[in-house]
This record gives structure tokens, C-alpha cells and sequence, in this order.
């Protein structure tokens, strides 16, 4: 994992360097997941629907409008997530609370798990009708170029997702791991062998003795006369 502060991100306050972030492996897998979405959602929404012998347009799919609405949703939810998520993970190293962090990931974990899971869906459901489409329904192959990318960009959609997920897992299982951080928020304690006062030396006044003699003078003894 990347980094060596709390969540697999820097210590917080950190600076990051653009060119860096742009090659990391998170990243990456981010603008491509970007990417896949934008083709998912602008080959439906440009291509997707054709006229057939009537002012009416039909989904491509069979002409089951379900299926290109579907398509439609995950492209642009996936859009907008991915560009959210990619301005989250720029700022990432800027969040100086731990339990904060700790929310971000959460979330980029469960999100990413489940787009995984609605672009295997969209995957399987474009796939199937496409399949029972006829050749009747589309006169001069129209729209066949973009039912044929929506398919596959979802499928890719749900490999750059879920490598998101797997991502996501590994970042909160670093972050769990408190003994992998914990000298970062740990304060310096003062050597037992020192004083508070940080210095080695006594403090201790020298005081005289409370009770001194008045008369240093030795005693006399007189010799008896008898």
C-alpha cells in the first residue's frame, strides 16, 4: 500500500505531489472507471434509441426501455462517483482526523462494492436483450456500434470497480492495524530517571541544622584543692 500514515494516506497536513498521485494504481483505476462510465452513459443516450417506421424512439435493447434507462443510470451515477471519489482521494492526505478517515474509506469500500455489483448487472441485463434483439428491429444496423460498447464498457466497469473495492478493503485493514501508526500520535514521555523539570540536577536547598550550639567554647574542669 501506498503511504505510511493512518488509512494508507500520508501524516495529515501532508502535501501531495500531483505527478505522484496521477501514477498511483488507485488513481488510475479511477480514471479509467471514469472513463467506462462516460462511454456506458454517452453511447446510450446518443446512439441508444432508434425510429423505427414512426416518430416514436425505441431502446436498441430490444426495445425495452428498462434496459437503456438502467444503462443510463449506472453510466451517470458512476460518472459523478467517480469524480467524487477522485477529488476524495487528492484531499485524502488533508484530513487530519483519524475517525474521519476512517468514514472516507468506509464509504469508498461500500460504494465501490456495490457499482461493482450494478455493473455486473447491466453487464448480464444489456447483454441478454441485446442478444434477443432481431435484425427487423434495427433497419440498417443502427445503434448496433453503441449497444456493442455499452456492453462492453460495463463489463470492464465492473473489473475498475471492483480493483476500487479490493483498494478500499486493503486501506481500512491498514488503518485497523493501529500498531502501524501509532508513533505518529504518540506523545514524547519524559525520561523516569529525570525530574518534571527535565533537568538532572537537585533542586534541593542546603538548610543548616535546626539546632546549633551557642558556645563552641570546650568546657573547663578545675583541679580540687584539698
Amino acid at each position: 500500500m501506498d503511504g505510511v500514515g493512518s488509512f494508507g494516506a500520508g501524516r495529515s497536513g501532508s502535501t501531495v505531489d500531483p505527478i505522484t498521485f496521477a501514477k498511483q494504481p488507485q488513481t488510475l483505476l479511477r480514471i479509467l472507471s471514469w472513463i467506462f462510465s462516460l462511454v456506458v452513459f454517452a453511447s446510450i443516450v446518443n446512439e441508444g434509441y432508434v425510429n423505427v417506421g414512426s416518430e416514436r424512439l425505441y431502446c436498441v435493447f430490444n426495445k425495452n426501455a428498462d434496459a437503456c434507462n438502467y444503462g443510463v443510470f449506472v453510466g451517470l451515477v458512476g460518472l459523478l462517483a467517480g469524480s467524487f471519489f477522485l477529488l476524495l482521494d487528492y484531499k485524502f492526505s488533508s484530513i487530519s482526523s483519524v475517525k474521519d478517515r476512517k468514514k472516507a474509506v468506509l464509504l469508498e469500500m461500500v460504494f465501490s462494492g456495490f457499482w461493482a455489483f450494478l455493473y455486473f448487472v447491466s453487464f448480464c441485463f444489456l447483454a441478454t436483450q441485446w442478444s434477443q434483439t432481431t435484425a427487423d428491429e434495427l433497419p440498417l444496423n443502427q445503434g448496433a456500434d453503441a449497444a456493442r460498447a455499452a456492453i462492453a464498457f460495463s463489463f470492464f466497469s465492473v473489473l475498475t470497480w471492483a480493483g476500487l473495492t479490493v483498494r478500499a478493503v486493503q486501506k481500512y485493514l491498514l488503518g485497523t492495524n493501529m500498531s502501524l501508526f501509532t508513533s505518529e500520535h504518540a506523545d514524547a514521555q519524559p525520561c523516569p530517571s529525570d525530574p518534571p523539570g527535565g533537568t538532572g540536577e537537585s533542586t534541593e536547598a542546603y538548610q543548616n541544622p535546626p539546632f546549633t550550639a551557642e558556645n563552641n567554647t570546650a568546657p573547663t574542669y578545675q583541679v580540687p584543692i584539698y
